[in-house]
């Protein structure tokens, strides 16, 4: 029986991935922040699965869920390096702490996650997967910390392919467009500038797909051990035209659909003391 531990499992598309995961017989190791919403999904699950409270900064945390899950299951067969979180705001008003903390969430927590898993994902031949997004290649303004986590993330994911290919282990990362959880369900509510301006966007940048549709994506890429996972899949479209939407002339279109967006974006944000966004680590949106 094939095993999985998914990291940020506790809500959002790491929780729709574990149940899909488990609906098709795969043993999964849940693991978070939120230790009342993991027990509980491990709960729905049923028997045979676990689940662990681990922060995907801290190395030893995650070498700590590793070992456990090892010793349960006996084996690991699957790693999916879902845990983040999302910085809304300018480069101008961002706190230096909230853009560390994106970055060491999103970038470092998926390197500690995959080097603990690797010695296991190699002894069987298994396959991991990493959770980018659309925005690793399409930086939009007022994302700049998320944007650079995730084009890290996009970076790190093909080194790591060629580095462990002669092993037998096969790596995708998973690249989503907006997916209908917390994430973008508050920053709709908090920051209206930012869904505005989200509406204006060109295709495919401006729909939301639902989350149990972006689990059911991500399951398939990972029985065919894809080296990408677009959700949805239009977003194949952003990353083949990715020079065409840093160019020039992408810059120019963006600017006319902005209008008055940073303004309004900025003032949004300095309204809320506080970052938006950059809090536990929860499911992806983008």
């Amino acid at each position: 029986m094939k095993t999985a531990l998914i990291t940020g499992a506790a809500r959002g598309i790491g929780a729709a991935t574990a149940k899909a995961l488990a609906a098709k017989g795969t043993r999964v190791a849940v693991v978070g922040l939120e230790p009342e919403r993991l027990a509980e999904l491990a709960d729905e699950l049923g028997p045979g699965h676990l689940w662990h409270l681990v922060d995907v900064t801290e190395p030893e945390s995650l070498r700590a869920a590793v070992d456990a899950t090892v010793s349960e299951f006996g084996r690991l067969d699957v790693v999916v390096a879902n845990a983040g979180i999302v910085n809304y705001g300018t480069v101008r008003t961002t706190e230096p702490a909230d853009f560390a903390r994106t970055i060491d969430v999103n970038v470092n927590g998926v390197f500690n996650t995959v080097r603990a898993a690797l010695p296991w994902i190699i002894a069987g031949k298994g396959h991991v997967l990493t959770v980018a997004s659309l925005a690793s290649f399409t930086p939009a303004p007022g994302m700049a910390a998320y944007a650079a986590s995730k084009a890290g993330v996009d970076a790190m994911t093909c080194s790591l392919r060629n580095e462990v290919a002669h092993l037998g282990v096969t790596v995708g990362s998973a690249h989503f467009g907006w997916i209908n959880t917390d994430m973008v369900r508050d920053a709709d509510s908090e920051l209206p500038s930012f869904a505005r301006l989200r509406s204006r966007l060109p295709w495919p940048a401006n729909s939301t797909t639902d989350v149990a549709e972006c689990a059911r994506a991500v399951v398939r890429g990972i029985e065919r051990r894809s080296r990408r996972v677009y959700v949805p899949g239009s977003v194949a479209v952003a990353y083949w035209a990715r020079s065409l939407v840093t160019s020039h002339v992408a810059d120019l279109v963006t600017r006319r659909l902005m209008g008055s967006f940073i303004d309004d974006y900025e003032a949004e944000t300095a309204r809320l003391g506080r970052a938006v966004g950059n809090h536990a680590h929860k499911a992806h949106h983008s």
